[in-house]
């Protein structure tokens, strides 16, 4: 392991922004933690108004807020007006990326409306959800009935949309993929106003399949119907730890969930795995158990919801020193493990919020709403967490884990790390990821013949430069990162901050398939282009015009 091991790199002179940055858990707790709880509170109650009224009743406004987008579409004025996008702030967007894009001039959608479950089709086992449902009220109306989405994200505020239109996994991904793997239909509102449903065999296909990770650039989404599946009330949760070099962590982790042997009896509910240093890891592997059996003598529950209770992955993490053992979780607080903490970002936010009296006194405040963070942080701050944070998501394949974890530690030495396996399906068309050319012939551990698993290497925090006080160049080692994603089959979620250019993204997406619906959809010069949507820094009106206008001259060269 010598060899990943870089030299000590020159101090680097503190600034004011350090010293802002060192002492924003005064905002936190005064400011941002009570506004935080009372938005939290007030979407309570309106979702629980919402579950009060009838699913006819429910459906019956979401078709008259549809025809509202309808009508708002039709009162653009393309020669006048800006590009369409939606009306929230842009600090709202749970993700690091900057959305400078609505600093140009924009045509205003309002979707905040959009917020309602429509329907839990227990015979057809699907759930018909609007865009702004997030997970923590759709886990809240289905997990008592013992049914849950197939793929639940780990924290509360992430919405159906967001995860639909970006990115989405959780720990059974393993099993049933990316969370769009797991959308049955789409409800879409093309550029001319058109309302049309999308699934992989109808003549919207096309959409269907292009929608996901097109960041709603092609259509406005406005209602999925996603896969439910059967639960049960709890979670037994084995956790494992491991220790030698980050290959060997890698081969562990591969293990834990796809057996060598191919028995399909040995894959787990649920997996992740946790990686504390270059030495040392967590093996975590859940299979969902009944309340009998959880409640039998001698077994051990853990209520991690409760907000007193330690942050989850440092009890994770005292398997170290206590060694491998099982716990039962409810399964609900289970999906959510990650959110009171923030993974372990909140050790960022406030330093002692892990600690036992913070803990007891005003951890039932927590977590911190990430649009509040981003709204009260100011632009010198949004900066330095650009240069000096990294909130990166990896997606390479299985047997690339541990190259990967050796160039995230020598480019950024960030831990804990997280690790969340996902399949990566061969679909009917090529959609903007995809697995590698070939990968059903080498049969490689935890392939199948339609999907080829993949891992989300999940690195946020300061990296270790920055913690020493060493100079770090945020922008130069994401670069590196990005390559090496484009050299390994990897793919970067349009969420984090990117220093792609716009060559460089369409080496690592595929855009024939998006390209082709913008156009034949309309999209061009009514939505703005993927990549310029996720593109690092300010947009100014003439430079949004000017990529709109070539991406339009583009298309009319192609069709003469």
């Amino acid at each position: 392991m010598s060899d990943l091991y870089t030299p000590l790199r020159p101090k680097r002179k503190k600034v004011l922004v350090d010293y802002l940055v060192q002492f924003r858990w005064i905002v936190v707790i005064f400011v941002v933690l009570p506004i935080s709880f009372t938005v939290y509170l007030l979407l309570y109650l309106g979702d629980m108004r919402s579950e009060m009224k009838s699913f006819k009743r429910r459906q019956k406004e979401h078709d008259e807020n549809v025809k509202k987008v309808v009508n708002r579409l039709k009162q653009r004025n393309p020669k006048k007006d800006g590009l369409v996008c939606t009306a929230r702030k842009p600090y709202i967007a749970v993700g690091m990326r900057n959305v400078d894009y609505k600093r140009a001039r924009h045509f205003e959608v309002d979707l905040a409306a959009f917020r309602n479950i429509l329907e839990i089709d227990k015979e057809r086992m699907i759930a018909k959800v609007e865009p702004l449902v997030n997970m923590g009220q759709i886990s809240r109306a289905t997990v008592p009935m013992n049914l849950s989405l197939a793929v639940v994200a780990e924290l509360d505020d992430l919405t159906v949309g967001g995860l639909i239109n970006g990115y989405g996994i959780e720990g059974s991904s393993h099993i049933y993929g990316l969370f769009a793997d797991t959308v049955v239909a789409l409800e879409l509102v093309l550029a001319d106003g058109r309302v049309v449903r999308a699934t992989k065999d109808n003549e919207y296909s096309d959409l269907f399949y292009a929608v996901p990770w097109s960041q709603g650039t092609i259509g406005l989404l406005v209602s999925a119907e996603i896969k439910l599946i059967p639960i049960k009330e709890y979670m037994k949760l084995t956790y494992k730890p491991v220790r030698g070099n980050l290959k060997e962590l890698a081969q562990a982790y591969a293990d834990s969930f796809a057996p060598r042997d191919g028995d399909p009896a040995k894959i787990p509910d649920f997996v992740e795995a946790m990686i504390y240093t270059p030495t040392e890891g967590v093996m975590m592997t859940g299979k969902y158990a009944s309340k009998e059996e959880a409640k039998q003598k001698g077994n051990v529950i853990n209520e991690v919801g409760w907000w007193f209770k330690t942050w989850f992955y440092q009890h994770c993490q005292t398997a170290l020193t206590r060694g491998e053992f099982v716990e039962y979780i409810p399964t609900r607080q289970y999906y959510h493990r990650h959110t009171r903490s923030m993974y372990w970002e909140g050790k960022l936010i406030l330093p002692f919020g892990d600690q036992w009296w913070f803990r007891w006194t005003m951890g039932w405040l927590m977590p911190p709403k990430v649009s509040l963070l981003k709204a009260t942080q100011g632009e010198g701050i949004r900066n330095y967490y650009h240069d000096m944070h990294v909130i990166q998501d990896l997606l390479v394949p299985l047997y690339k884990v541990g190259d990967s974890l050796e160039f995230v530690h020598r480019e950024m030495e960030v831990y804990p790390i997280w690790l969340c396996p996902h399949r990566l399906y061969k679909l009917p068309v090529k959609t903007m990821i995809y697995p590698e050319p070939g990968f059903e012939l080498h049969r490689r551990q935890g392939d199948t013949n339609n999907a080829q698993m993949f891992t989300d290497i999940g690195v946020y925090y300061a990296p270790g430069p920055v913690l020493r006080g060493e100079e770090f160049n945020g922008s130069e080692a994401v670069r590196r990162l990005e390559e090496f994603l484009i050299q390994n089959h990897g793919f970067q979620p349009q969420y984090a901050v990117s220093e792609l250019t716009e060559k460089n993204f369409w080496r690592m997406f595929d855009g024939e398939l998006y390209d082709n619906c913008r156009h034949k959809y309309g999209a061009v010069g009514t939505f703005m282009s993927v990549y310029y949507k996720s593109k690092k820094g300010k947009k100014t009106e003439k430079e949004v015009q000017e990529a709109e206008q070539a991406i339009a001259e583009q298309a009319y060269a192609e069709d003469n």
